[in-house]
């Protein structure tokens, strides 16, 4: 990689201080798709109750009126990417925006449960879009020397969507009387709750307005000249343009374009690799965690806790998830991605199996008992911590890295829908097994935790310290 003069030897070229505030104003614009990701995945906990009772449905079909949603993130994650580079990112990200408005005003304004279900696909397909375009967009617009630091922003903005999400939903549960019910600006609270969401994906288009497309697309497009200009404005005045041009143009004509086919061989269809990411993928969702975001407030609900109360413990467990990821991100780079899963599913094991052992005792006057009550909410706290400060993080740091460059977009695609697929599974499936049996359930993802440690010992190789090319 070279600079104005002379090589880097560090492979990274700084940017000057001066220019560093613009380009954090646009990772952090792009970064509002993460927010609207995190918001949209997680509002949702705060209407379930609401809609079953509404609509008067049982657990089977709530499950999918949920779950729903999951279907069109699987379509808008495995189509942006094309649309991004025909259309440009930019663009896309107006789409994602117009979707998620559209997708909050016919959620707070359902005709009957169909509808309802429907504009959750299409809220589902812009949580897609926004999970690939806002990633891609920072890689290519931040400085090579900002480039993991302003990457950030997105898994940043995510866990802080979610957070905020619970704290609008408690707020709008107490301006109803603590009724998820209860009548609201004309309307019922939960329907409040999915209509707020007009507010920040109105910003989110309005904030794509602002900043600039990115260089790698207008060089594709033949549009060099602008590409210089957006390139001046975050690299600084003393880049040589011609030769950063030059460099992205020969990047791009010799990338390997990977396809479905490069991923096969093996004894068992796909290549050892892609299995180990798809197993990744399948473990991250497989313990559970989406419970945490979708269900808690109906979880605790389902043990005796207030509506009102149930809904602040959903908003302190998100904040929890922050100051998880938080510290995932501070250590990722200094102690490694595997000893940080494993510590991560030694920690998920223990607060899952507190859970279970606490949800396994009888109800007395609908409520669990004191002691059992308390570990169960202390433990729903400990496994989202360990979740966040490890596989929240670590699982997206492989599956950038772990795959050889020849095969690593396809190889991506495949674990991301593989990851897409298990959230489906275990959102859709949590209502009907908590009918079942609680205690059981939470049993279930313990065993998943447990059984991580050995996958990722045994399959899974350190990443730290080594370049994209060491990797094959």
């Amino acid at each position: 990689m070279t600079s104005s003069a002379q090589p880097l030897k560090s492979g990274a070229r700084e940017a000057h201080p001066e220019h560093l505030g613009h380009v954090i104003f646009i990772a952090a614009a792009a970064a509002m798709g993460g927010f609207l990701f995190g918001y949209d995945s997680a509002v949702i906990n705060g209407a379930v109750e609401a809609i079953r009772d509404r609509y008067d449905i049982g657990s089977a079909a709530l499950a999918q009126v949920i779950a729903i949603a999951l279907i069109g993130c699987a379509i808008g994650a495995a189509t942006a990417g094309r649309i991004a580079d025909r259309i440009g990112r930019i663009r896309c990200m107006q789409i994602s925006a117009v979707l998620f408005t559209v997708s909050a005003v016919g959620s707070a304004l359902p005709f009957a449960l169909y509808d309802l279900a429907f504009w959750r696909v299409i809220g589902g397909f812009a949580i897609g879009m926004a999970s690939v375009i806002g990633p891609a967009y920072i890689a290519e617009v931040a400085p090579a020397a900002y480039r993991g630091r302003l990457g950030s922003f997105q898994q940043a903005a995510i866990v802080i969507g979610i957070a905020i999400s619970q704290l609008v939903n408690w707020g709008i549960l107490n301006a109803a009387g603590g009724d998820q019910r209860g009548k609201l600006m004309g309307l019922e609270a939960w329907q409040v709750m999915l209509g707020v969401m007009v507010i920040p994906a109105v910003l989110y288009g309005l904030l794509s307005f602002a900043i600039p497309e990115s260089p790698r697309f207008l060089i594709s497009a033949g549009k060099d000249a602008r590409a210089r200009e957006v390139l001046r404005e975050v690299e600084g005045d003393s880049v040589d343009l011609d030769a950063r041009v030059a460099e992205i143009e020969h990047a791009m004509k010799s990338e390997h374009k990977s396809v479905f086919k490069d991923l096969l061989g093996g004894t068992f269809f796909f290549k050892p690799i892609v299995w180990v990411g798809i197993g990744l993928s399948v473990f991250q969702q497989f313990v559970g965690i989406n419970v945490a975001f979708y269900y808690s407030s109906t979880l605790w609900q389902s043990v005796g806790v207030d509506p009102s109360e149930s809904f602040f413990y959903s908003f302190t467990t998100s904040i929890i998830n922050i100051v998880g990821t938080v510290i995932a991100m501070i250590f990722v780079d200094r102690i490694g991605r595997k000893p940080l899963a494993l510590i991560g599913s030694v920690g998920m094991v223990i607060g899952l199996g507190l859970e279970a052992w606490a949800f396994s005792f009888d109800l007395v006057d609908g409520k669990l008992p004191a002691t059992q009550g308390w570990v169960a909410l202390i433990a729903a706290h400990v496994f989202v911590l360990f979740f966040a400060l490890s596989w929240g993080v670590v699982v997206w740091v492989f599956l950038g890295e772990m795959f050889p460059n020849k095969i690593r977009a396809a190889a991506l695609g495949v674990a991301a829908s593989a990851q897409w697929i298990a959230n489906w599974a275990i959102t859709a499936s949590f209502p009907s097994l908590a009918d079942w049996n609680l205690s059981m359930t939470y049993v279930i993802y313990t065993v998943f935790a447990a059984l991580s440690i050995p996958f990722v010992l045994k399959f899974v190789t350190e990443t730290k310290g080594k370049t994209l090319e060491e990797m094959g």
